[in-house]
């Protein structure tokens, strides 16, 4: 299987091109923005930019889009530039992949919804309640009308192995790490299904040796809120110094509403796959706490 990643050098995109690897695809993983020893560049917005990585000549059976522009509250005053970055990047994507016979596979979201009866199956209605969550949805809905084929995967706080380690759970590790101190002002009223992004490629990759299309939900086998998964990262870190201050979504005050409930039932996936095994905080900290003793 020959597999094309857009947005390679990104939390997602660069577990996906690990996984895809080892199992023995042969990838090419882009960037835009952010360059990496792995990967290539490309831009989605101008396909014909002189620079582009030459997709149709490698003619993958897939194209993966994981690049977007995901700073919630920022889409809210950056309409055009959310759109752009988010629709428009993918309808040149779609485009690309029906020309050359390639399966689309879209990340989208669970923001989506608007967080009133979360956790949530793939048929629940969805209500986007900001920019952000109805840009993704209007670019996972193009996919699924437009692409010939198509495979749609919603994920939620994903977290893992990131080069730039920007991911709060990564975030956190690294400030403890260093020995400094935290302070935290976090949400205890948004719920979500935190997720490994390792689990996701590992789930994405098994969908398409399968050939399956349509919309899944995917997510690790916790459900907590911010604080708790905090709390939780902290747990490994007994000598850690930190304040941590729990306060509710409204007082807040962030420009983008958020849902609320949100993360998923991923019945779906494990009706089809009840052998595969989702990870979950404790099990990546115990990795993160090995290796580190070992380095």
């Amino acid at each position: 299987m020959k597999i094309f990643i857009s947005g390679g050098s990104g939390l997602l995109g660069g577990n996906c091109h690990q996984h895809f690897t080892d199992r023995g695809a042969k990838v090419v993983a882009s960037h835009f923005t952010f360059p990496t020893n792995n990967t290539v560049f490309y831009d989605t917005l101008h396909p014909e930019h002189p620079d582009n990585y030459d997709v149709r000549a490698f003619a993958p059976h897939v194209i993966v889009h994981c690049g977007a522009l995901t700073h919630v509250d920022y889409c809210e005053t950056h309409v055009e530039e959310s759109y752009e970055k988010t629709v428009v990047s993918t309808k040149n994507l779609i485009q690309l992949a029906n020309e050359i016979g390639a399966k689309m596979v879209y990340i989208s979201t669970d923001y989506v919804f608007d967080g009133e009866n979360g956790p949530y199956r793939e048929y629940d209605a969805v209500n986007p309640l900001g920019v952000y969550a109805l840009h993704k949805l209007d670019a996972e809905q193009l996919v699924l009308a437009q692409a010939n084929q198509s495979l749609v995967l919603r994920v939620t706080n994903v977290y893992g192995d990131e080069i730039r380690g920007k991911n709060f759970v990564s975030r956190i590790v690294d400030q403890c790490m260093k020995g400094l101190k935290l302070t935290l002002k976090l949400p205890y009223d948004q719920y979500a299904s935190p997720t490994n992004a390792f689990d996701i490629a590992r789930a994405m990759y098994v969908l398409l040796q399968d050939g399956k299309e349509g919309i899944y939900h995917i997510g690790g086998t916790d459900y907590m809120n911010r604080v708790e998964l905090a709390l939780r990262v902290l747990a490994y870190f007994p000598e850690a110094a930190y304040d941590l201050i729990p306060i509710s979504t409204e007082a807040l005050q962030q420009p983008a509403k958020r849902p609320l409930l949100g993360g998923f039932i991923k019945m779906k996936f494990s009706n089809e796959y009840p052998e595969f095994l989702f990870g979950n905080i404790d099990t990546y900290m115990k990795e993160v706490m090995r290796r580190s003793l070992k380095a």
